[in-house]
């Protein structure tokens, strides 16, 4: 055994599955709301150079957590015997998983099209995705403390970067700068529904019994999210997308909708507090 693998071992270290609603899952819903609260009043009028940091300082620890978490789901050590085996449905293309795509682009990106797209899509799809899950875990707790870790980092800092970036283009961030981020949303259910269909095929020539399911919308696996997992076997596959496609744009204008109705009320109790202070 060479020392990655007892540094692996290591890191593999287990805990009793944390319950939904329990300690673990308060302590990190408290410090989530505690870093959004920090950012958001410290860091809301930041120049552009102090928000790319930020923004690129929350990358490097995903990325590097989800290496992890890779690594992780791939090492077994059991009986004294080490073997590798990489776990396909753990392929870092989910919803949540975006973030590690789209933040490098406001990071590296100047202030144009591409960059207020990946801002526009944080704030709406890939915030919706982090809060979901900081709000009911479901079965994301497994027994290996890392992971834990790693999932609720990986999840809050959605949460965190998704607000953090409609305070900081508040004064902004519009209707038209909202509609920037639904195409990065379309390329990236495209992308998943092209990598479902071609991994299964390339799978099944290969016979490998993985299950490979992007998204949650490949046409060969059941979706497992909530309530579209009642639509799924009721309807058409192509049916089916339309509805996924249509429910997540939904949830992303209620999002950019209720911001903005929080954004004017804030804005207007700022304007009337300056004038009584005149």
């Amino acid at each position: 055994m060479n020392w990655l693998e007892r540094f692996l071992i290591l890191l593999d270290s287990s805990m009793t599955t944390p319950n939904t609603f329990g300690w673990f899952h308060f302590m990190f819903v408290l410090i989530v709301i505690g870093v959004t609260f920090l950012l958001c009043h410290y860091f809301k009028d930041c120049n552009e150079k102090t928000f790319k940091k930020i923004i690129l300082i929350t990358w490097i620890v995903i990325f590097v957590l989800e290496v992890y978490k890779q690594i992780n789901f791939s090492f077994n050590y059991e009986n004294d015997i080490v073997s590798w085996d990489y776990q396909w449905y753990a392929f870092p293309f989910q919803l949540c998983s975006t973030p590690l795509y789209i933040l490098p682009l406001i990071a590296f990106f100047k202030d144009g099209k591409i960059y207020q797209s990946a801002i526009a899509y944080t704030a709406t799809f890939a915030f919706f995705g982090g809060l979901a899950v900081m709000i009911y875990p479901g079965n994301v707790f497994i027994e290996t403390i890392g992971i834990n870790i790693q999932t609720m980092v990986h999840h809050g800092s959605q949460v965190v970067m998704g607000i953090f970036c409609l305070v900081h283009e508040r004064k902004r961030f519009d209707f038209k700068y909202y509609l920037k981020g639904l195409p990065v949303f379309g390329i990236l259910l495209s992308i998943a529904v092209i990598l479902n269909i071609t991994v299964y095929h390339i799978f099944q020539n290969l016979n490998i019994d993985e299950s490979f399911n992007m998204f949650y919308v490949g046409p060969y696996f059941e979706c497992s999210l909530p309530l579209l997992n009642i639509i799924y076997p009721l309807v058409p596959f192509v049916v089916f997308l339309l509805i996924y496609l249509i429910g997540f744009v939904l949830i992303s204008y209620i999002i950019y909708f209720v911001f903005t109705k929080i954004n004017n009320a804030v804005g207007k109790k700022h304007v009337y507090t300056k004038i009584q202070e005149d």
